[in-house]
C-alpha cells in the first residue's frame, strides 16, 4: 500500500513566481567526461549545513588549503563550479575555456586548473573548474559530480547536517524504510521506476534546485491542458527560461506518494545531456527532499535512501554523528 507523506502547498502560484523560483544549480560541460578523483581518506566528513539566499545546503569547502569557502553539494551538477571572486582571491588565471550547460541553455566560460579541492576530511586533486558569477550561483561555488563519485552523499534535515563517506561508515540501510535502486548515465543516479500521477517518469534527485523541473514529455503525458502560468527558471550561468507551472497530485517513488507536487515543465538543456528529453523526466528538487527526515544519494551503490516522517526510530544502531550536537559534529 502506498505511503502518504504528505500533502503540500503549491509554491510556485504566488503573486511573484519568479521569486519562488531560485536559481537552479544544474551545470554539465557539454562533451566532458567525469573523472575519478583521487581521495585522501575514506574517513566519514560530518558538516553542519546552513543555507544559502535561496535555502539549499551550503557546506565549507577548501580551495588549494584556503577557506573555508560556502559551496552548494549539487547532485544534479556533473562538474564542480568555483565563483569568479573565489578565484580572483587565491589567485586562480583561466587556462582556457569551455561550454557550460545550465538549466536555461548554454554559454562558454573560463575555467581554472584547482590543485585540491576538501569537503571535510576528504579531498580531491586535479579539477578544471568552470568560472561563473557568485550571485548567480548564490554561493562561493558548487561540488558537483566529479567530486562525489564512489561517495554516499547524506542529509540529515532534522539536524541540518550533511555527511559524505562511504555507506558502512554513515550506518548502511538502519533506519532508512524506503531504498530505491537506481542506474547511472553520465555520472548520474536515475530512479527509473517512478510514477508522476500514473506516468512512468525517470527521475533525478536534484540537491542544487529548490523546485522541481518536469520537462516536457512529462507535461504532455500529464495532458495539461490548463496550466496555473508561467515562471521563470533562471539558470547559474544566469541565463532564463519560462517555463509552465503545474501540480502532480501523486509522485510515487517505490510505493511512497509525495501530494501535490508543484512542478516547472521546461524544455531544459539537461534533459537532452542526459538523453531524457523523449520520454517523461524529472529533477526531484529540496522542497520535496525536505518532506524527509533524511535522504541519501549513494553514489557507489547506485542507491537513494529515504527516512520517513513520522516512523519510530531506534538510534541504537546509529553512526555517532547522527547523535552528535552542532557543536561536535567536526
Amino acid at each position: 500500500m502506498p505511503i502518504l507523506i504528505a500533502i503540500m502547498a503549491m509554491p510556485l502560484m504566488g503573486a511573484s513566481p519568479l521569486a519562488a523560483l531560485p536559481p537552479v544549480a544544474i551545470a554539465t560541460i557539454a562533451g566532458a567526461t567525469l573523472q575519478q578523483s583521487a581521495q585522501r581518506t575514506a574517513a566519514t566528513d560530518v558538516v553542519d549545513i546552513p543555507a544559502d539566499r535561496h535555502d539549499r545546503p551550503t557546506v565549507p569547502v577548501m580551495i588549494n588549503n584556503q577557506g573555508p569557502h560556502r559551496f552548494l553539494i549539487d547532485t544534479g551538477a556533473e562538474r564542480t563550479v568555483l565563483s569568479k571572486s573565489v578565484a580572483s582571491s587565491l589567485g586562480l588565471l583561466p587556462t582556457g575555456q569551455r561550454t557550460l550547460m545550465g538549466i536555461a541553455g548554454s554559454r562558454t566560460v573560463d575555467i581554472v586548473a584547482v590543485d585540491e579541492v576538501t569537503l571535510g576530511r576528504h579531498s580531491f586533486y586535479g579539477l578544471d573548474a568552470p568560472l561563473l558569477d557568485g550571485y548567480d550561483i548564490g554561493a562561493d561555488g558548487i561540488v558537483g559530480l566529479d567530486s562525489l563519485q564512489g561517495q554516499r552523499v547524506l542529509i540529515d534535515f532534522e539536524h541540518a547536517r550533511m555527511a559524505v563517506g562511504e555507506a558502512r561508515q554513515l550506518g548502511g540501510d538502519n533506519g532508512f524504510e524506503i531504498v530505491v535502486h537506481a542506474r547511472r548515465r553520465s555520472g548520474q543516479l536515475i530512479l527509473t521506476n517512478a510514477l508522476v500521477d500514473g506516468i512512468r517518469t525517470d527521475v533525478v534527485i536534484d540537491t542544487g534546485a529548490e523546485s522541481s523541473i518536469g520537462n516536457r514529455a512529462l507535461q504532455k503525458a500529464l495532458e495539461r491542458k490548463r496550466q496555473s502560468g508561467q515562471t521563470q527558471l533562471i539558470s547559474v550561468t544566469g541565463q532564463q527560461i519560462t517555463a509552465d507551472i503545474g501540480l502532480a497530485r501523486e509522485v510515487v517513488l517505490d510505493g511512497m506518494t509525495l501530494g501535490n507536487t508543484a512542478i516547472a515543465f521546461a524544455d531544459a538543456p539537461p534533459f537532452r545531456k542526459l538523453g531524457l528529453e523523449k520520454r517523461p523526466a524529472l529533477f526531484l528538487g529540496m522542497a520535496q527532499l525536505k518532506l524527509f527526515r533524511r535522504v541519501a544519494i549513494d553514489f557507489a551503490l547506485r542507491e537513494v535512501l529515504f527516512d520517513l516522517p513520522g516512523t519510530n526510530r531506534d538510534t541504537r544502531n546509529r553512526p555517532d554523528w547522527d547523535l552528535m550536537p552542532p557543536s561536535q559534529a567536526r
